[in-house]
């Protein structure tokens, strides 16, 4: 019988962030959509004080994937292992760690650990596994240091922002969740939706694209990948933004309520400062960005809601 050919590689890169921030903003799984500019909605499905199970959602070459992973966190030692449930072809199994060594107050260097091996240690899967692996590591902890980097700064001048809106509706989670999930109908169901157009290759992962209209008439062309959790809560995040967004997520959520369902529309967002004189004019500041945001959000929120409402209760009579 052939001896396992496990092959073992290690990344690393320098943030300016602290050690505890860099491992918190890793071991907390729902900063992940922030940090990691391909992962869209990241769940929990199992935890306990040192062990977590958890299922990832991402976009890949253009498509949405979801896939399980195991970790296990050490704060003390700022490690967090992580081993992927079941790998796909030609991986046999993929696991590794995350290391953050503190350089000083403010920078940190991240290590990231892989251990691969090939079905059939087939010597040319390996190395293909091992170009890919190389490749994805060194985007990623590029990536990763732009956007821990960029958290911190959003902390520290208050750009970063998260508010809900909600209504009662006298009508069923599955009415609402209907209207809220057949976003391909909205320009006939939502007067702000100029134009839509979704795709929907794995059921509960949706491709969306649409053109919304502002008060002044205008209309902003913004992608979303959409993680659908029928009847009870829709997640996503733009991956093409308004002007005025450096990053935006959301949620919509349904809870039954007495004889009926509160309905919550949820947003997180990071302002970006770059654009803030053109859109709103060279006397703007962060605190107008975002004022104007959260009411544009929030009107567009609402008259969802609105509608979503109207459209359950008519059903429901």
């Amino acid at each position: 019988m052939a001896q396992l050919n496990t092959r073992e590689v290690e990344h690393e890169i320098t943030v300016l962030a602290p050690a505890s921030t860099v491992y918190r903003l890793l071991a907390e799984v729902e900063n992940w959509p922030r940090i990691f500019p391909p992962t869209v909605f990241v769940d929990c499905v199992e935890r306990s004080a040192e062990e977590e199970r958890i299922r990832i959602w991402a976009t890949a070459n253009g498509e949405a994937k979801n896939w399980t992973s195991r970790r296990w966190l050490d704060p003390k030692a700022l490690r967090i292992d992580f081993r992927q449930e079941v790998s796909p072809p030609p991986v046999a199994s993929m696991g590794g760690a995350w290391l953050i060594e503190p350089l000083s107050e403010n920078e940190s260097r991240i290590r990231l650990l892989h251990d691969f091996r090939a079905i059939d240690d087939d010597p040319r899967s390996l190395e293909w596994i091992d170009r890919a692996v190389d490749s994805n590591s060194r985007t990623e902890l590029a990536g990763l240091k732009s956007n821990i980097e960029k958290a911190t700064a959003a902390a520290e001048q208050n750009l970063l922002m998260s508010f809900t809106d909600s209504v009662e509706i006298d009508g069923s989670a599955e009415d609402v969740y209907e209207f809220l999930y057949q976003a391909d109908r909205w320009t006939e169901r939502l007067p702000h939706v100029a134009r839509v157009s979704m795709q929907e290759d794995t059921p509960g992962l949706q491709l969306l694209e649409m053109d919304t209209r502002t008060k002044d008439g205008s209309t902003h062309t913004t992608k979303s990948v959409r993680v659908c959790f029928p009847h009870h809560r829709i997640v996503y995040k733009q991956t093409t933004l308004p002007a005025l967004m450096a990053l935006h997520t959301g949620s919509w959520e349904l809870r039954p309520q007495g004889g009926g369902i509160h309905a919550t529309a949820e947003h997180t967002v990071v302002v970006n400062t770059e654009n803030i004189a053109r859109v709103l004019g060279p006397d703007a500041d962060v605190v107008r960005a975002r004022t104007f945001v959260r009411d544009a959000l929030g009107a567009n929120s609402r008259a969802t809601l609105g509608h979503a409402k109207a459209y359950a209760e008519q059903r429901n009579r």
